[in-house]
């Protein structure tokens, strides 16, 4: 669509386009989640009541212009409650994660075994359990089944939590655990010490490196993976082959050759 004026109400619009409002945020840029990635943050908006624009970073090269034939009537009353609701999804998250985390127990998982690890990891119910944090706290886990497929707990916290594997090294910054425990045995192998990022999602990446001073990015190779790399830092690791991501890469090189590829970057 263009900038021409529209009835149609800007949460209406924005699905239109991929994104999923929950709760309406005003006067300021706000990622969510979209259809085709429900599970990450990966559109975004800006409304102030009369236009605004969205952008699905998945599905668009460019944002799409909003703006209302006639100024939408904001029921804040009800954002509030919304707000209140989110609140208290993610404390009931918190609670869930702090208890699920506390019955895990080290076992060996299809999951890791299948990416090359023989180490244990915690496993609850058959999942494997990864906790996500925001800065020491815990507000969150990620949970992989045998078969890889992975979600988190409803209502968590996900903006801004990672998992962070520290070796008093350079801060690194990876999407995926996986790929992240490979990235520590390269490392390892290189005797070349690390502060390891464990993001979750690709754009989940941008906001923790807001936080950092000079991080450097091990992408995957797609083109979401390589555009937040490009966005964070002018220096990256990316696998040559398109579609591989470092534990990819590992497994089919060796962790030394992986290593050697790795560490002259840092």
């Amino acid at each position: 669509m263009g900038e021409n004026a529209t009835s149609m109400r800007f949460e209406d619009f924005a699905y239109e386009h991929g994104l999923i409002i929950d709760s309406l945020t005003m006067d300021r840029w706000t990622r969510v989640s979209t259809i085709d990635k429900p599970t990450k943050k990966n559109g975004a908006y800006v409304f102030d009541g009369h236009g605004g624009a969205v952008i699905n970073f998945a599905t668009m090269d460019k944002h799409a212009i909003y703006k209302s034939a006639k100024p939408q009537v904001i029921d804040f009353a009800k954002i509030k409650r919304l707000d209140e609701e989110r609140i208290k999804r993610q404390e009931e998250a918190k609670k869930k994660a702090s208890y699920i985390l506390k019955q895990a127990i080290p076992d060996r998982h299809p999951y890791l075994d299948r990416k090359g690890f023989l180490d244990k990891g915690y496993v609850w119910k058959g999942l494997l359990i990864v906790p996500m944090r925001v800065g020491k706290a815990l507000v969150g886990l990620q949970m992989i089944d045998a078969e890889g497929q992975k979600k988190f707990l409803s209502g968590q916290i996900t903006k801004g939590a990672s998992l962070v594997i520290d070796n008093k090294g350079r801060d690194i910054l990876v999407e995926g655990y996986a790929t992240g425990l490979s990235v520590r045995r390269a490392l390892k192998e290189m005797k070349v010490r690390y502060k390891i990022h464990i993001c979750f999602s690709a754009s989940n990446m941008l906001e923790i490196a807001k936080c950092l001073d000079n991080p450097f990015v091990v992408a995957d190779n797609d083109p979401v993976g390589v555009a937040t790399a490009k966005k964070i830092a002018s220096c990256y690791w990316v696998a040559s082959e398109a579609g591989l991501d470092f534990n990819d890469y590992e497994l089919r090189v060796g962790t030394y050759q992986a290593g050697k590829s790795l560490a002259p970057l840092l």
